[in-house]
Protein backbone atom coordinates (compact mmCIF):
# COMPACT_ATOMS: atom_id res chain seq x y z
CA UNK A 1 0.00 0.00 0.00
CA UNK A 2 1.43 3.24 -1.07
CA UNK A 3 1.77 6.13 1.68
CA UNK A 4 0.83 8.69 -0.38
CA UNK A 5 -2.20 6.85 -2.25
CA UNK A 6 -3.25 6.05 1.44
CA UNK A 7 -3.01 9.41 2.71
CA UNK A 8 -5.50 10.55 -1.04
CA UNK A 9 -7.98 7.95 0.19
CA UNK A 10 -8.45 7.57 3.55
CA UNK A 11 -9.89 9.27 6.91
CA UNK A 12 -12.24 11.77 6.39
CA UNK A 13 -14.73 12.80 9.55
CA UNK A 14 -17.16 11.74 10.63
CA UNK A 15 -16.16 8.40 10.84
CA UNK A 16 -19.13 6.69 10.88
CA UNK A 17 -19.46 7.59 7.22
CA UNK A 18 -18.56 5.10 4.54
CA UNK A 19 -14.85 7.01 3.17
CA UNK A 20 -16.94 7.36 -0.50
CA UNK A 21 -19.64 9.45 0.86
CA UNK A 22 -16.60 11.54 2.88
CA UNK A 23 -14.82 12.00 -0.15
CA UNK A 24 -17.67 13.57 -1.25
CA UNK A 25 -18.52 15.78 1.63
CA UNK A 26 -14.52 17.18 0.89
CA UNK A 27 -13.95 16.78 4.50
CA UNK A 28 -10.54 17.77 6.32
CA UNK A 29 -7.97 14.33 6.28
CA UNK A 30 -7.16 13.49 9.38
CA UNK A 31 -3.06 12.18 8.55
CA UNK A 32 -2.78 10.78 12.30
CA UNK A 33 -5.56 8.70 11.45
CA UNK A 34 -3.97 7.27 8.18
CA UNK A 35 -0.54 6.54 10.05
CA UNK A 36 -2.96 4.83 12.17
CA UNK A 37 -4.45 2.52 9.62
CA UNK A 38 -1.18 2.09 8.47
CA UNK A 39 -0.08 0.08 11.77
CA UNK A 40 -3.09 -1.48 11.84
CA UNK A 41 -2.20 -3.14 8.61
CA UNK A 42 1.29 -3.73 9.60
CA UNK A 43 0.71 -5.06 13.20
CA UNK A 44 -0.65 -8.43 11.79
CA UNK A 45 0.02 -10.57 8.77
CA UNK A 46 -3.26 -10.85 7.94
CA UNK A 47 -4.24 -7.30 7.52
CA UNK A 48 -4.94 -5.68 4.40
CA UNK A 49 -6.23 -2.44 2.82
CA UNK A 50 -7.00 -2.66 -0.66
CA UNK A 51 -7.67 0.43 -3.25
CA UNK A 52 -8.71 -0.04 -6.52
CA UNK A 53 -5.50 0.10 -7.87
CA UNK A 54 -4.94 -2.82 -6.08
CA UNK A 55 -4.24 -5.64 -8.18
CA UNK A 56 -6.09 -7.84 -5.36
CA UNK A 57 -9.33 -5.42 -5.59
CA UNK A 58 -12.17 -7.28 -6.62
CA UNK A 59 -12.66 -6.42 -10.27
CA UNK A 60 -16.85 -6.98 -9.90
CA UNK A 61 -17.13 -4.66 -6.93
CA UNK A 62 -14.68 -1.97 -8.90
CA UNK A 63 -17.65 -1.96 -11.82
CA UNK A 64 -20.82 -0.82 -9.25
CA UNK A 65 -21.02 3.04 -9.55
CA UNK A 66 -20.12 3.67 -5.75
CA UNK A 67 -17.60 1.34 -4.96
CA UNK A 68 -15.79 1.89 -1.75
CA UNK A 69 -12.64 3.88 -2.45
CA UNK A 70 -10.98 1.44 0.25
CA UNK A 71 -11.37 -1.61 1.86
CA UNK A 72 -9.94 -3.14 5.31
CA UNK A 73 -10.26 -6.83 4.92
CA UNK A 74 -9.07 -9.45 7.97
CA UNK A 75 -8.16 -12.68 7.04
CA UNK A 76 -7.31 -14.56 3.79
CA UNK A 77 -7.10 -11.94 0.70
CA UNK A 78 -6.91 -14.51 -1.52
CA UNK A 79 -10.76 -15.63 -0.59
CA UNK A 80 -11.66 -12.33 -3.20
CA UNK A 81 -10.25 -14.54 -5.74
CA UNK A 82 -13.27 -16.94 -5.92
CA UNK A 83 -16.44 -16.88 -7.76
CA UNK A 84 -18.96 -15.45 -4.68
CA UNK A 85 -22.44 -15.48 -4.14
CA UNK A 86 -24.21 -14.06 -1.86
CA UNK A 87 -26.60 -15.15 0.73
CA UNK A 88 -29.10 -13.03 2.66
CA UNK A 89 -32.75 -12.95 4.58
CA UNK A 90 -34.68 -12.13 7.56
CA UNK A 91 -32.97 -11.89 11.01
CA UNK A 92 -35.50 -13.38 12.58
CA UNK A 93 -35.88 -16.33 10.19
CA UNK A 94 -37.88 -19.41 10.99
CA UNK A 95 -36.23 -22.71 11.39
CA UNK A 96 -37.30 -23.59 7.32
CA UNK A 97 -35.98 -20.48 6.03
CA UNK A 98 -32.55 -21.61 8.30
CA UNK A 99 -32.21 -24.91 7.23
CA UNK A 100 -32.71 -23.33 3.50
CA UNK A 101 -30.29 -21.19 3.79
CA UNK A 102 -27.96 -23.64 5.56
CA UNK A 103 -28.58 -25.83 2.30
CA UNK A 104 -28.07 -23.95 -0.31
CA UNK A 105 -24.80 -22.75 1.06
CA UNK A 106 -23.07 -26.11 2.23
CA UNK A 107 -23.93 -27.44 -1.88
CA UNK A 108 -22.68 -24.13 -3.14
CA UNK A 109 -19.52 -23.96 -1.17
CA UNK A 110 -19.20 -27.83 -2.21
CA UNK A 111 -19.07 -27.00 -5.51
CA UNK A 112 -16.45 -24.09 -4.85
CA UNK A 113 -18.18 -20.51 -4.66
CA UNK A 114 -17.04 -18.32 -1.78
CA UNK A 115 -20.03 -17.32 0.22
CA UNK A 116 -21.21 -13.47 1.31
CA UNK A 117 -22.94 -12.29 3.41
CA UNK A 118 -23.63 -9.75 6.29
CA UNK A 119 -22.52 -11.91 9.49
CA UNK A 120 -25.77 -10.80 10.74
CA UNK A 121 -28.26 -12.89 13.36
CA UNK A 122 -30.49 -15.38 11.49
CA UNK A 123 -30.43 -16.34 7.45
CA UNK A 124 -26.85 -14.57 7.15
CA UNK A 125 -25.46 -16.71 9.86
CA UNK A 126 -27.03 -19.96 8.94
CA UNK A 127 -25.20 -19.31 5.32
CA UNK A 128 -21.41 -18.50 7.11
CA UNK A 129 -22.16 -21.25 9.32
CA UNK A 130 -22.88 -24.37 6.84
CA UNK A 131 -20.18 -22.76 4.16
CA UNK A 132 -17.42 -23.58 7.20
CA UNK A 133 -19.30 -26.82 7.61
CA UNK A 134 -18.40 -27.91 4.15
CA UNK A 135 -15.10 -26.50 4.66
CA UNK A 136 -15.97 -23.91 2.20
CA UNK A 137 -14.64 -19.80 2.16
CA UNK A 138 -17.07 -17.77 3.20
CA UNK A 139 -16.65 -13.60 3.16
CA UNK A 140 -18.28 -11.52 6.06
CA UNK A 141 -19.08 -7.86 4.87
CA UNK A 142 -19.52 -6.05 8.20
CA UNK A 143 -21.32 -3.00 9.10
CA UNK A 144 -18.78 -2.17 11.69
CA UNK A 145 -15.00 -2.07 11.49
CA UNK A 146 -12.97 -5.00 11.10
CA UNK A 147 -11.96 -5.31 14.74
CA UNK A 148 -15.74 -5.35 16.09
CA UNK A 149 -17.90 -8.32 16.40
CA UNK A 150 -21.36 -7.64 16.03
CA UNK A 151 -24.09 -9.19 17.19
CA UNK A 152 -21.27 -10.07 20.09
CA UNK A 153 -23.21 -13.42 20.13
CA UNK A 154 -20.75 -14.26 16.77
CA UNK A 155 -17.22 -13.73 18.36
CA UNK A 156 -16.69 -17.92 17.47
CA UNK A 157 -17.82 -17.21 14.18
CA UNK A 158 -15.99 -14.46 13.29
CA UNK A 159 -13.04 -16.04 14.41
CA UNK A 160 -14.26 -18.77 12.11
CA UNK A 161 -14.52 -16.87 9.22
CA UNK A 162 -11.41 -15.24 9.54
CA UNK A 163 -9.67 -18.12 9.92
CA UNK A 164 -11.10 -19.85 6.64
CA UNK A 165 -12.04 -16.54 4.38
CA UNK A 166 -12.09 -13.16 5.46
CA UNK A 167 -13.55 -10.47 7.21
CA UNK A 168 -14.61 -7.04 5.08
CA UNK A 169 -15.29 -3.35 5.68
CA UNK A 170 -15.02 0.30 3.93
CA UNK A 171 -15.59 1.42 8.00
CA UNK A 172 -12.05 2.20 10.16
CA UNK A 173 -11.21 -0.91 12.13
CA UNK A 174 -12.58 0.37 15.20
CA UNK A 175 -15.86 1.88 14.35
CA UNK A 176 -19.04 0.25 15.58
CA UNK A 177 -22.36 -0.05 14.82
CA UNK A 178 -24.31 2.49 13.88
CA UNK A 179 -27.59 1.79 12.41
CA UNK A 180 -27.28 3.60 9.06
CA UNK A 181 -24.08 1.75 7.78
CA UNK A 182 -25.21 -1.65 7.77
CA UNK A 183 -27.59 -0.88 4.43
CA UNK A 184 -24.97 0.88 2.96
CA UNK A 185 -23.02 -1.99 3.10
CA UNK A 186 -25.22 -4.51 1.64
CA UNK A 187 -24.06 -2.95 -1.94
CA UNK A 188 -20.83 -4.64 -1.46
CA UNK A 189 -22.64 -7.61 -0.48
CA UNK A 190 -24.37 -7.63 -3.54
CA UNK A 191 -21.22 -6.15 -5.57
CA UNK A 192 -18.75 -8.58 -4.69
CA UNK A 193 -21.35 -11.70 -5.79
CA UNK A 194 -22.22 -12.85 -9.07
CA UNK A 195 -25.95 -13.55 -7.72
CA UNK A 196 -27.76 -12.43 -4.45
CA UNK A 197 -30.08 -15.24 -2.88
CA UNK A 198 -33.13 -14.20 -0.81
CA UNK A 199 -34.04 -16.89 1.69
CA UNK A 200 -37.09 -15.60 3.95
CA UNK A 201 -37.71 -11.92 3.67
CA UNK A 202 -40.72 -10.08 4.69
CA UNK A 203 -41.98 -7.03 2.50
CA UNK A 204 -40.15 -4.80 5.16
CA UNK A 205 -37.12 -6.70 5.08
CA UNK A 206 -33.56 -5.18 5.08
CA UNK A 207 -32.43 -8.15 2.66
CA UNK A 208 -34.55 -6.22 -0.13
CA UNK A 209 -31.93 -3.65 -0.59
CA UNK A 210 -29.36 -5.86 -1.58
CA UNK A 211 -31.84 -7.59 -3.96
CA UNK A 212 -32.66 -3.92 -5.53
CA UNK A 213 -28.82 -3.61 -6.00
CA UNK A 214 -27.89 -6.14 -6.94
CA UNK A 215 -30.69 -5.70 -9.81
CA UNK A 216 -28.97 -1.89 -10.53
CA UNK A 217 -25.57 -3.67 -10.17
CA UNK A 218 -26.78 -5.83 -13.34
CA UNK A 219 -26.34 -9.01 -11.33
CA UNK A 220 -28.48 -12.04 -10.86
CA UNK A 221 -31.41 -12.12 -8.27
CA UNK A 222 -32.39 -15.31 -7.03
CA UNK A 223 -35.57 -16.14 -3.96
CA UNK A 224 -36.85 -18.62 -1.94
CA UNK A 225 -40.45 -19.36 -2.02
CA UNK A 226 -42.05 -20.07 1.29
CA UNK A 227 -45.73 -20.31 3.14
CA UNK A 228 -48.08 -17.53 2.15
CA UNK A 229 -49.33 -17.52 5.83
CA UNK A 230 -47.37 -15.56 8.05
CA UNK A 231 -45.69 -13.09 5.70
CA UNK A 232 -42.39 -14.47 6.34
CA UNK A 233 -41.58 -14.94 2.56
CA UNK A 234 -43.78 -12.07 0.85
CA UNK A 235 -40.53 -9.73 0.03
CA UNK A 236 -39.57 -12.96 -1.76
CA UNK A 237 -42.38 -13.85 -3.86
CA UNK A 238 -42.75 -9.96 -4.97
CA UNK A 239 -39.25 -10.63 -5.94
CA UNK A 240 -40.17 -14.22 -8.06
CA UNK A 241 -42.96 -11.65 -9.20
CA UNK A 242 -40.52 -9.39 -10.70
CA UNK A 243 -38.58 -11.46 -12.63
CA UNK A 244 -36.13 -13.09 -9.90
CA UNK A 245 -35.21 -16.80 -10.34
CA UNK A 246 -37.13 -19.45 -8.10
CA UNK A 247 -35.08 -21.04 -6.37
CA UNK A 248 -35.20 -24.58 -4.35
CA UNK A 249 -31.93 -26.11 -4.78
CA UNK A 250 -28.42 -25.19 -5.38
CA UNK A 251 -28.58 -26.40 -9.33
CA UNK A 252 -31.29 -23.83 -9.88
CA UNK A 253 -28.39 -21.18 -9.12
CA UNK A 254 -25.91 -22.99 -11.42
CA UNK A 255 -28.10 -23.37 -13.71
CA UNK A 256 -28.77 -19.56 -14.17
CA UNK A 257 -25.48 -18.65 -13.55
CA UNK A 258 -23.70 -21.04 -16.62
CA UNK A 259 -25.58 -18.37 -18.55
CA UNK A 260 -23.36 -15.28 -17.19
CA UNK A 261 -22.59 -12.68 -19.92
CA UNK A 262 -18.81 -13.15 -21.30
CA UNK A 263 -17.99 -9.55 -19.44
CA UNK A 264 -18.74 -11.70 -16.21
CA UNK A 265 -16.59 -14.60 -17.07
CA UNK A 266 -13.60 -12.35 -18.26
CA UNK A 267 -13.72 -10.86 -14.71
CA UNK A 268 -13.41 -13.99 -13.17
CA UNK A 269 -10.66 -15.10 -15.04
CA UNK A 270 -8.79 -12.25 -13.81
CA UNK A 271 -9.66 -12.85 -10.51
CA UNK A 272 -8.61 -16.99 -10.79
CA UNK A 273 -5.54 -15.95 -12.75
CA UNK A 274 -3.98 -14.05 -9.27
CA UNK A 275 -3.27 -17.71 -7.39
CA UNK A 276 -4.87 -19.74 -10.60
CA UNK A 277 -2.17 -22.63 -9.93
CA UNK A 278 -2.74 -22.62 -6.05
CA UNK A 279 -6.39 -22.72 -6.24
CA UNK A 280 -6.73 -26.13 -8.52
CA UNK A 281 -4.11 -27.76 -10.76
CA UNK A 282 -6.45 -30.37 -11.87
CA UNK A 283 -10.59 -29.69 -11.44
CA UNK A 284 -12.96 -32.65 -11.74
CA UNK A 285 -10.34 -34.59 -13.89
CA UNK A 286 -12.71 -37.58 -15.14
CA UNK A 287 -15.45 -35.02 -16.29
CA UNK A 288 -12.50 -32.57 -18.06
CA UNK A 289 -11.41 -35.87 -19.67
CA UNK A 290 -15.05 -36.31 -21.15
CA UNK A 291 -14.63 -32.59 -22.79
CA UNK A 292 -12.35 -32.90 -26.40
CA UNK A 293 -10.88 -29.91 -28.17
CA UNK A 294 -13.57 -29.98 -30.62
CA UNK A 295 -17.16 -29.27 -29.96
CA UNK A 296 -18.63 -31.51 -26.91
CA UNK A 297 -22.63 -31.81 -26.41
CA UNK A 298 -23.56 -31.85 -22.61
CA UNK A 299 -25.29 -34.67 -23.52
CA UNK A 300 -22.16 -36.46 -24.91
CA UNK A 301 -20.09 -35.12 -21.33
CA UNK A 302 -23.41 -36.75 -18.83
CA UNK A 303 -23.22 -40.11 -20.82
CA UNK A 304 -19.27 -40.57 -20.71
CA UNK A 305 -18.76 -38.97 -17.09
CA UNK A 306 -21.47 -40.99 -16.06
CA UNK A 307 -22.33 -38.47 -12.84
CA UNK A 308 -26.30 -36.39 -13.37
CA UNK A 309 -26.98 -33.71 -15.11
CA UNK A 310 -27.21 -31.30 -12.54
CA UNK A 311 -23.77 -32.23 -10.79
CA UNK A 312 -22.06 -31.69 -14.64
CA UNK A 313 -23.60 -28.75 -14.85
CA UNK A 314 -22.06 -27.18 -11.48
CA UNK A 315 -18.87 -28.40 -12.66
CA UNK A 316 -18.97 -27.68 -16.17
CA UNK A 317 -19.33 -24.21 -14.55
CA UNK A 318 -16.22 -24.68 -12.68
CA UNK A 319 -14.18 -25.61 -15.25
CA UNK A 320 -15.61 -22.66 -17.79
CA UNK A 321 -14.08 -20.20 -14.35
CA UNK A 322 -10.64 -21.61 -14.09
CA UNK A 323 -10.39 -21.06 -18.10
CA UNK A 324 -10.38 -25.26 -18.80
CA UNK A 325 -13.29 -25.14 -20.92
CA UNK A 326 -15.12 -22.80 -22.89
CA UNK A 327 -19.26 -23.10 -23.54
CA UNK A 328 -19.88 -22.57 -27.40
CA UNK A 329 -23.19 -22.88 -29.93
CA UNK A 330 -23.64 -26.88 -29.48
CA UNK A 331 -21.64 -27.50 -26.09
CA UNK A 332 -18.23 -27.19 -24.91
CA UNK A 333 -14.47 -26.90 -25.90
CA UNK A 334 -11.77 -27.98 -24.26
CA UNK A 335 -9.15 -24.74 -24.02
CA UNK A 336 -5.65 -26.02 -22.41
CA UNK A 337 -4.32 -29.56 -20.91
CA UNK A 338 -3.61 -30.86 -17.90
Amino acid sequence: MDVEELRQRLEFEPQSLPLSANLLAKCQINFDKVDLALTWQESQPHHYILTPSDPLYPPLLQQIPDAPFVLFLKGNVESLVLPSIAIVGSRNASRGGLDMAADLAYNLAKQGFAITSGMASGIDGAAHKATLAASGTTLAVLGTGVERVYPKRHQHLYHDIVNSGCVISEYWPDIGPYAGNFPKRNRIVSGLSLGTVVVEASRKSGSLISARLAMEQNREVFAVPGSVLGGYSQGCHDLIKNGAKLVETAADIIEELGCLSEYHLEQLHQRHHIQDNDICDLPFSSLLASVGYETTSIDAVVEDSGKPIDLVLIQMLELELQGWVAAVPGGYVRLKRS
